[in-house]
Formats: C-alpha cells, structure tokens, sequence
C-alpha cells in the first residue's frame, strides 16, 4: 500500500472552529500553555487546566491539549496517551446502523481471519471488537444518521509504533469502501 502522511490533530479541526468553540485560536492557548509551562504536565493534567482555569468544553479541551502535545513534540499524530498508536477511519453509508455494522463486522473478520470477541448490535452505537496479536484490536463501529443511513469506522489500537499509521489507515479506507 502506498504511504500516506498521517495528519496531526490541528490537519482535521480548523483554528476558526477552535476559536468559535473555545473563545482562542490554538496559537493564543499555546502562549498560554508555555506560559503555565504546560510542556511538563501530563495530559489530564493539561486538559484539567483548560476546563477549571478556562471554562474551556471537555471535548474541545482534549482537542486543544493533543494539538499542543503534537506541536511542542510531546506527542506524535495518532499516538495515544499510554504511547501506543491508533488509526481510525470513518465513512457514511446508505445503510442502517446494524445493517451498517454487520456488513462492515462480516468483511472485517473475513479480512482479518479473526472473530469478533465482542458483536454489540443492541447498543446505541454498535460495535464489533476484534483481538489481535500483540494486544492490537480493530474496533468496528456504526452511528445512526438522518435517512436511514450510518456513519461506520474502524480503529486500528495498540499499535506499539506509529511505523504502520499509514498503511493501516489506507487498508481499512478499502474496507470501509467495501460496505454499502
């Protein structure tokens, strides 16, 4: 398969949606975070700060933190807190959430060789868990949509290096293309 950059977090959330969700443009929470010398703290502990000191949204105070863990180097695109990887990829299909998750649940095991070890088709959001070596898994999901359709993903987790991002990402996109 052919490399692809893998995007950081600031690639997929522009700085006019972080400023109209959290009152700043990142580069104004990044003079603050060096400021506080927030380059030493942990993630929680980032995060914790803009919620409590900023009144900043949880979700958007996540969003903040791996943007500036990514930009002081902290952090590498599609690296997770504990320092494993995780790829994760998501389109929209004319299907509904369950029929949506079964398609994708059924090319997922055929691709992988592998059952699932957990198929929750009853939840809000479905999923279908599949284990790997080495404590990987891939992680099939379905979100209900208007019209009968579904937004399905897949996330590769516990990669324990981020060589793979690329390649993993472009497999499952096939995947997903496969669906529906």
């Amino acid at each position: 398969m052919a490399k692809t950059t893998v995007g950081a977090n600031a690639d997929g959330v522009g700085d006019d949606a972080v400023q109209a969700a959290t009152g700043r443009p990142r580069d104004e929470w990044f003079e603050l975070l060096d400021a506080a010398d927030a380059a030493t703290w942990t993630h929680k502990d980032v995060a914790t700060w803009l919620v409590a000191e900023h009144r900043v949204d949880a979700w958007w105070a996540q969003s903040v933190t791996v943007a500036y863990e990514q930009a002081r180097g902290i952090r590498r695109p599609g690296q997770r807190q504990d320092g494993t990887y995780e790829a994760s990829v998501t389109r929209t299909v004319d299907l509904d959430k369950t029929e949506g998750l079964r398609a994708l649940a059924a090319l997922v095991e055929r691709e992988l060789g592998v059952a699932p070890l957990a198929l929750n088709l009853g939840a809000k959001h479905p999923t279908a868990r599949f284990p790997l070596d080495g404590g990987e898994f891939v992680l099939a999901s379905s979100t209900e949509r208007s019209g009968g359709r579904s937004s399905i993903g897949l996330t590769w987790g516990r990669m324990p290096d981020g060589d793979r991002l690329a390649d993993v990402k472009a497999r499952m996109r096939g995947w997903l293309a496969e669906v529906g």
